[in-house]
């Protein structure tokens, strides 16, 4: 599948012949050098033309200067600023020097009446480009490597648009608007991970990420510890903005070699944005907190503590926010309490420790580790609901009637006293009356096996009243690895979701209902009451429909006129797919057709769960909305009213949403790295897979089991492929065949690319 590289010397991209002549400029501040004398010296085998070309592309970005004789040395006084100049330095926020300039040097001039300036955010592109992503306009703005003006991904800028109309061809639809990058307003990160380079005065940062595509200079006094040619975490202190200078930095940790598990997971956690430690002032905050729960705060809550309550929860999991706690009444309904970790008591507004979690907004789960929101003494202890242990609790407690109807609600702080932490398996056992005898030998099984039952019972009615009411019933397939102790992956499989899984699932979807229900109902009588929401809006009508044409073609017809019917006809395709193996992989395709859920304070219902109002109230310790919603909730209980200001609280809802998406992208970055790293070890071997994606270069192969994704190109095949109705199917121009998604295939691992994640594919012929 792929070529053979020719053996001999190094020879450098242009991007990487600009950064080793830099480097090496900066060695010798004092001196000059010809393209010559520079090709000697750094022992690369580029020609001397590609050279000098660097060097031109480096004194027009002002890194360098040239001088007679046709030399050229380091612009050292346009790389650094002094002090004077630096007390003056452009940061995040700061319009870029000589903006009016700017403007007038767009390629459509544009008159000042005429201007149009919106915000966004950059989405940033691997060929320098990028596209901003505004609310304010219904396309995306494309913007030109020369107008980024220093721009990174995920960062929010404001942007000028042109005037000229976008031009398109007969036939096609309109290209996007485009326009220039005028001022970052905000940075979307400010560590990155990358390599260090010193010299004996000066120091530069080379960043792995892609979308940084500029090197970061390093005071020496600012490296710490760190080597030459270690691999470290760097944060920018100063981004000097304006041509020809580059960033500032300080080391923050040296992370030594490059390779292995732990450093490629740290990597991805890093390009996404996300710290790797808490800083010192959280974590001081966090130790001042005593562990002993006073009896004078025990007294102002309602006592749970006599009340059967337990936890169901992963087997590894270590930060357990929510329980479960039931019990019979005298009139014979029966009381169930939803417990979440009463995160807001410990975690107080305008500490240092609140500041880092919003910054964080959530916490990330790679496949080998947890980078928490909130510090270990928190996440770990005192917020985790341990068995055996008093804690405390912000509770939704519900009554229950003999026809398992709602009769009352209460929500409030209380404190509990877990009798038993379950593990997801240990609890379906119980359902399946096949407990461990150790289990039996419990003095509270009685009572357990009741309570888990009844709770089953309950949740299974819930689930089903939900669906009639249209919910729909995705159930996506998640890949869990078996690991090594140093993390290399032993296997892969696909996690079963039994009732257990689903009973608690049912019970903090309540909790989370009830508790927007609360806040609409408060407010319905007088002014609204901001709040944070969890939002979905209706499906893609256009994407609902060629899906349809789609799944009709594989023997499944759906009816989707109405979003109603769409509901229905997307639950039906979840049973159907039960019993046809073929089917399951439309449940992915049927899932990209759906919006995003995403954090408002402007309630439109969530379309998939079939609520009117929802939020997230049930998991603080990992969700900064949870600890808003908390918040907000308390001070609007006991005949309160208390209203956050509404343009502040849906800022904070784009953020965290915003840092939701950050985080499951860094989750499906590290779970790719295991399935290329599991494949690795089965190079040139044979798989049964199914077509699971089709792009221009041609198409994916899922594998059963691990559902790693590889990729077999068009290139390779005996015909010229040419895709067909969205992407769903390709055609050969010579001989006609027709390649579908969904078709089984048998394909040989030919390559794999752990860096890119990256798995090769060639198709055996049988």
């Amino acid at each position: 599948m792929t070529k053979q590289k020719k053996k001999g010397g190094k020879k450098l991209t242009a991007k990487n012949l600009q950064i080793e002549i830099l480097k090496f400029l900066l060695t010798q501040p004092k001196k000059q050098f010809t393209p010559r004398q520079l090709l000697d010296l750094l022992k690369i085998e580029n020609n001397k033309d590609s050279v000098e070309y660097a060097l031109l592309q480096l004194e027009q970005a002002g890194s360098v200067n040239s001088f007679k004789e046709n030399k050229f040395g380091v612009a050292l006084e346009r790389l650094t600023v002094s002090k004077k100049e630096n007390t003056g330095a452009k940061i995040a926020g700061e319009p870029l020097k000589k903006e009016v300039d700017q403007a007038k040097k767009t390629k459509a001039a544009v008159p000042a009446a005429q201007k149009k300036i919106i915000e966004g955010r950059v989405d940033m592109t691997r060929t320098g480009a990028a596209y901003i992503v505004a609310d304010s306009l219904d396309s995306d703005v494309y913007i030109a490597p020369k107008y980024i003006h220093g721009a990174l991904n995920g960062d929010t800028v404001r942007v000028l648009l042109f005037s000229s109309a976008p031009r398109f061809r007969r036939g096609q639809p309109p290209r996007k608007p485009e326009g220039e990058v005028l001022e970052v307003l905000k940075r979307a990160n400010e560590f990155f991970i990358g390599t260090l380079r010193k010299s004996r005065k000066y120091a530069l940062f080379l960043p792995d990420n892609p979308n940084m595509p500029v090197d970061i200079y390093v005071p020496l006094e600012a490296c710490g510890d760190a080597r030459d040619g270690e691999k470290v975490v760097v944060r920018v202190t100063d981004w000097q903005e304006g041509k020809g200078r580059v960033p500032m930095g300080k080391v923050t940790q040296t992370l030594g070699d490059a390779g292995g598990n732990d450093f490629e997971m740290k990597k991805i956690l890093i390009n996404a944005g996300f710290e790797l430690m808490h800083s010192e002032e959280a974590l001081a905050e966090a130790d001042r907190i005593p562990e002993r729960i006073s009896p004078q705060e025990i007294s102002l809550r309602r006592d749970f503590r006599d009340v059967l309550t337990f936890t169901i929860d992963p087997e590894d999991a270590k930060d357990f926010d929510d329980a479960l706690s039931i019990q019979k009444l005298e009139n014979g309904n029966l009381e169930i309490g939803i417990h979440i970790a009463d995160v807001t008591h410990y975690l107080k507004p305008d500490s240092s420790m609140d500041a880092e979690a919003l910054r964080r907004s959530t916490s990330v789960y790679l496949v080998d580790r947890v980078n928490p929101m909130l510090p270990e003494k928190l996440s770990n202890n005192l917020c985790s609901l341990v068995p055996y242990q008093d804690r405390l609790t912000f509770s939704a407690v519900f009554a229950f009637d003999q026809k398992d109807q709602i009769v009352s609600r209460w929500f409030g702080k209380t404190v509990i006293h877990s009798a038993k932490r379950f593990s997801y398996e240990e609890a379906q056992t119980i359902l399946e009356d096949q407990p461990a005898e150790a289990l039996r030998q419990l003095t509270i099984y009685d009572q357990l096996e009741w309570a888990v039952k009844t709770l089953n019972k309950l949740s299974k009615k819930m689930r089903l009243e939900r669906e009639r009411n249209g919910a729909i019933g995705f159930d996506s397939e998640e890949v869990r690895f078996r690991l090594a102790e140093d993390g290399t992956p032993i296997e892969a499989y696909v996690k079963e979701r039994k009732d257990a899984h689903l009973l608690i699932e049912d019970f903090m979807l309540l909790a989370n209902k009830e508790v927007a229900w609360f806040i609409e109902q408060k407010a319905a009588a007088q002014q609204e009451i901001p709040f944070v929401y969890r939002v979905h809006d209706l499906p893609d009508m256009e994407k609902v429909a060629e899906f349809a044409r789609f799944a009709a073609e594989m023997g499944h017809k759906m009816k989707v006129d109405t979003p109603k019917h769409i509901a229905q006809s997307y639950n039906s395709l979840m049973r159907a797919a039960q019993k046809d193996e073929r089917l399951k992989l439309l449940e992915p395709l049927a899932i990209r057709t759906m919006a995003k859920a995403v954090y408002s304070t402007n309630n439109i219902g969530h379309y998939g769960l079939g609520f009117t109002h929802y939020a997230h109230f049930t998991s603080p310790i990992r969700r900064y909305a949870d600890v808003l919603a908390h918040r907000l909730l308390y001070r609007n209980l006991d005949g309160r009213t208390f209203r956050m200001d509404k343009t502040k609280l849906e800022e904070q809802c784009k953020h965290i949403s915003t840092q939701e998406k950050k985080a499951a992208d860094a989750e499906r970055e590290s779970i790719k790295y295991k399935q290329a790293e599991l494949l690795r070890r089965h190079l040139g071997e044979e798989f049964e897979g199914y077509i699971s994606g089709m792009i221009e270069r041609g198409f994916f192969v899922a594998l059963p089991g691990s559902l790693a994704e590889g990729m077999v190109e068009f290139k390779y095949l005996d015909d010229t492929y040419i895709l067909q109705e969205g992407n769903l199917r390709a055609k050969g121009r010579r001989y006609g065949k027709s390649i579908k998604m969904g078709d089984r295939v048998r394909v040989r691992i030919t390559a794999v690319d752990l860096q890119k994640r990256q798995i090769e594919m060639e198709l055996v012929e049988e």
